[in-house]
């Protein structure tokens, strides 16, 4: 049987073994909570992708008037008649011949009618002049006639043929005014101003209406001296209309001369007719565009993988140590989701792809594939 005091003893010293034994697993617990707190988290998940080797277009950038290939003005022909009826106004599409305004005829139908009668007196005046002549001619041999009278009836059978030439220039002349009386569009086009007033007396060259022949319109781009040897005629060009759209168009010539103030030369490009009202071009409109040059290599990547911060343009590259480095790069041409970089990014560089916006220089991330990303 153990001793009281002895008793006392062991209890006291398992007591401190247990209490020893529990504080040390509490320190041990507190120490890797401490450590695993310490340890650094990512600060976002990303995507990366390598730049690519990509061709993309060569394109020329420029700005100019849009005007009419050709503007055909059209008048008056005929002298102090009255305008009767105009058919026609600014926007419609007419047809080569096709009648435009209407003068009042009956003065000139009038002149007409009094041409056809004198020609027809004439031609009377005439065959009398011709049958006495003939006589003349046929007792020429007799001497029933001196030689006096005989030239007198072939001198009036010549007048009277002149007569009845004067007389016939004169129906013609009457015929042609009576042809002037219709205005008629000298081609096909599109009607683009009317001056042309019912009532009103014009005279001989009066301007009436003008028409954009064929609605065909032109691009006059301004180049620089410069840049004019890069562009060639049959290249093709995009040009901008005021709701963003494009326009096909073509080079048809480059002006032989550069304006010696400014520099620049024109370049003229054809555009598809435009032969309604609501055509995306107008002749008049000021319009920006492009000229397609080719292409050529670029290195590329993901429009996403750029951050633009205080106007510059930034990529960020993973290291090693799962970290990022902010790079400011140069950017280029872009197409489709695709921006070109022309400088400050290694070919072989990793670049952030998703959430590169959010991101700050040394920022630690964790790296997932794309597919495990979405």
């Amino acid at each position: 049987m153990i001793p009281q005091p002895l008793r006392r003893l062991s209890l006291a010293v398992s007591a401190a073994v247990i209490v020893a034994g529990t504080v040390g697993v509490l320190v041990s617990s507190n120490a890797a909570d401490d450590k695993k707190a310490a340890a650094p988290r990512p600060a976002l998940t990303v995507t990366t992708a390598k730049p690519e080797q990509s061709r993309l277009p060569l394109s020329l950038a420029a700005n100019g008037n849009v005007a009419a290939w050709q503007e055909a003005v059209i008048g008056s022909e005929s002298n102090g008649l009255r305008l009767q009826d105009v058919k026609v106004n600014v926007g419609d599409v007419v047809k080569k011949g096709e009648v435009l305004a209407v003068f009042d005829a009956a003065p000139v139908e009038a002149d007409l009618a009094q041409a056809r009668a004198a020609v027809q007196e004439a031609e009377a005046n005439a065959a009398a002049a011709g049958a006495d002549a003939k006589r003349a001619r046929a007792l020429q041999s007799s001497g029933a006639l001196s030689e006096q009278q005989i030239t007198q009836y072939i001198t009036a059978e010549r007048t009277a043929a002149a007569r009845v030439a004067s007389a016939k220039a004169t129906l013609a002349q009457q015929q042609l005014r009576l042809k002037h009386t219709k205005i008629v569009a000298p081609d096909a086009g599109l009607i683009s101003a009317r001056s042309a007033t019912v009532g009103a007396v014009a005279g001989v060259g009066t301007e009436m209406f003008r028409m954009i022949r064929q609605g065909r319109l032109e691009w006059r781009a301004e180049v620089t001296a410069a840049e004019l040897p890069r562009i060639r005629p049959g290249q093709k060009a995009v040009v901008r209309t005021a709701g963003g759209s494009g326009v096909q168009g073509r080079v048809r010539t480059v002006a032989p001369t550069v304006d010696a103030q400014s520099r620049v030369a024109l370049v003229y490009v054809d555009l598809p007719p435009a032969l309604s009202a609501d055509a995306p071009l107008k002749a008049g409109m000021f319009a920006s565009g492009q000229f397609a040059l080719g292409e050529s290599a670029a290195l590329t990547v993901p429009q996403q993988a750029v951050a633009v911060r205080d106007g510059f343009a930034y990529v960020f590259r993973l290291n090693a140590d799962g970290r990022v480095s902010q790079l400011k790069v140069t950017t280029g041409r872009r197409l489709g989701d695709r921006v070109e970089v022309t400088g400050g990014l290694a070919p072989d560089a990793l670049v952030v792809t998703s959430g590169a916006g959010f991101l700050n220089d040394g920022d630690l991330v964790r790296n997932v594939p794309a597919l495990a990303a979405r």
